[in-house]
């Protein structure tokens, strides 16, 4: 079984995979250190995490990132919760503890997210930091390396809540061939080993295709280990 033949259970939009029922999917190695956990979060859980991502945001509203030098901004809107926060401006790209907008200390991370990580990646250093991004039908990410972390070893782990996303995945240099899959409401994927710096991004977003999100888009929540853990 390959990550483009998974299909959710009959009665079910793509972007509402829901519990109870069989226990998600294996894991679908899309690529050496990729892999695509279909269906990791039920709709319950899928909910509950919604609801917990809302909370975050009235506390660290959403901004809009710009790209370092040029000023352009990003067609998707962003935040953060955990010790650390991802931004990008001219000035470039970092981590840092506080709101680029407000100044506050980001929120702490919600326990939910920490064990999804745990499972995923078992033995791996806690995450410090989860990068939030709000994609609407018109939002894109190029392809591009997670590559701004000191410790490389901790794999990065994405969820996704909402639409469903058009993922595209390359290799190591930004030329190299790529192939794209879906990702949909509760799925859950991982870059690490070979494929921690691999080339990746969302090509769109299929409007429409989950109920999750009142207003519709997708959210992504991407947890990364920042700082070199001790050994």
């Amino acid at each position: 079984m390959n990550a483009a033949s998974y299909t959710p259970r009959p009665g079910l939009r793509e972007g509402d995979r829901a519990g109870p029922g069989p226990a998600p999917p294996a894991p679908l190695a899309v690529a050496p250190g990729v892999d695509h956990f279909p269906g990791f979060l039920d709709r319950a859980a899928q909910a509950a995490l919604r609801d917990e991502v809302m909370a975050i945001l009235d506390v660290a509203p959403p901004f809009r990132p710009r790209m370092p030098r040029t000023g352009k901004p990003f067609s998707v809107c962003m935040s953060n919760c955990g010790p650390l926060g991802w931004v990008s401006d001219e000035a470039g790209y970092r981590y840092q503890p506080t709101h680029p907008e407000t100044g506050r200390a980001w929120p702490a991370m919600p326990p939910m997210l920490l064990t999804a990580f745990a499972a995923i990646a078992p033995g791996a250093p806690p995450p410090e930091a989860c990068l939030i991004n709000l994609y609407d039908s018109s939002a894109r990410m190029g392809l591009h390396q997670d590559r701004d972390e000191e410790e490389l070893a901790a794999p990065v782990v994405s969820l996704s809540l909402g639409d469903t996303a058009l993922f595209r995945v390359g290799g190591l240099k930004r030329n190299a061939p790529t192939r794209s899959f879906r990702l949909a409401s509760g799925d859950a994927m991982s870059l690490g080993g070979l494929g921690r710096l691999v080339f990746h991004g969302v090509d769109r977003v299929i409007a429409g295709s989950s109920t999750l999100l009142a207003q519709g888009g997708r959210i992504n929540l991407t947890l990364r280990r920042v700082t070199k853990a001790s050994r």
